[in-house]
């Protein structure tokens, strides 16, 4: 087998066993905290409603089987009966019809215990915002995070070196909360009247005027802003010292005996060198923030994962939190995986 081709499946087949010990833990998890009967059926139920309810969604078997229930339900292709395929409304690609019916389908993950929805649905819209968010974060952490790194490590042991490197320990330090509740307060609410912003909303709004649904970007600032200055502070510090290692290498004394400008020598030799550890730091961020901004989604009233997830959590809806867990850590394993394949392109060594 190739190495390249070797290298790829074990990547790969580390990924699914990562996932399937998710999906395990998370099962386990979710059978030791209540009864979801209890929880479908409400506060007036009586034992007969609550022994239907445990029937239908078979918690009346044991648990090895309803563990195998699980697993058919997220696995890519099913086997189902008759009566459960048209209970669950599975929409797939049909292999075999019978009595048992084998589908090619997404991960069937259950409906809302609050409203009802199927959680799969729910779980992709909050993930369009919560892309956006991250996506803009991210951006304006590079953008400003990886000039502040080059700028102090060019200036290594001046006032700008000092600075940066203060304010990038200030900005790891802070709590996301903290910082949030900070931002939100001084720019949706003390500084409004200068910056027009609000102390919460989402990407899309209800028009008031006609009740259709428009895109408020300005609502994208604060939290993008609050939720980028983390990992803005992690690339410049990352960026600085891997400028300086870099900076210190044979080959760059070799380029600046050659004559090159010093602008040629960092920008072309050094800097795309030094990418690599921050693209590793990059992508770690940015799967941590894709994944759920919790506190920054839930504090700003950002409709994103984070936020469902929270207000899941808040309401005890376990097939809505069981979802938003198991996209999370595909969200993280997916961005890892492209993240070592940017790394082979940009330095073939690896």
């Amino acid at each position: 087998m190739p190495w390249k081709l070797h290298q790829m499946v074990r990547k790969i087949s580390t990924a699914c066993a990562s996932l399937i010990g998710v999906v395990f833990l998370i099962f386990i998890l979710f059978q030791l905290l209540g009864d979801p009967a209890k929880m479908v059926a409400g506060q007036t139920s009586n034992k007969t409603s609550l022994a239907q309810i445990r029937k239908e969604m078979n918690l009346d078997k044991p648990i090895w089987k309803r563990f195998l229930y699980y697993i058919n339900d997220l696995s890519p292709v099913s086997v189902y009966s008759k009566e459960n395929f048209e209970k669950k409304e599975i929409s797939g690609w049909m292999l075999f019809s019978g009595e048992k019916k084998w589908v090619i389908k997404w991960p069937h993950l259950g409906r809302s215990y609050q409203t009802k929805q199927k959680v799969g649905g729910m779980l992709f819209d909050a993930l369009i915002g919560t892309i956006i968010l991250a996506f803009f974060s991210m951006l304006f952490a590079v953008v400003v995070g990886i000039p502040m790194g080059i700028m102090a490590a060019v200036k290594k042991g001046t006032a700008i070196d000092q600075g940066i490197q203060f304010l990038g320990i200030l900005g790891t330090s802070a709590p996301s909360f903290f910082v949030a509740l900070l931002v939100a307060y001084l720019g949706g609410i003390v500084f409004r009247s200068y910056t027009g912003l609000n102390f919460n909303g989402s990407l899309f709004e209800i028009n008031p005027m006609n009740g259709e649904s428009i895109i408020t970007l300005k609502n994208l600032i604060l939290p993008a802003f609050t939720l980028g200055l983390r990992p803005l502070a992690m690339v410049a510090q990352m960026t600085r010292a891997s400028v300086l290692e870099v900076l210190n290498q044979d080959y760059i004394r070799t380029a600046r005996a050659k004559g090159l400008t010093h602008r040629r020598v960092l920008y072309v030799h050094a800097l795309r060198n030094a990418m690599n550890p921050i693209l590793t730091g990059i992508s770690g961020w940015g799967a941590e923030l894709l994944a759920g901004a919790y506190f920054v989604e839930f504090i700003f009233g950002w409709q994103g994962l984070g936020k469902l997830t929270v207000e899941s959590l808040d309401k005890l809806d376990w097939p809505l939190l069981n979802g938003a867990i198991l996209w999370s850590a595909c969200i993280f394993i997916l961005v890892q995986l492209l993240t070592d394949w940017l790394q082979g392109k940009l330095d073939p060594r690896i």
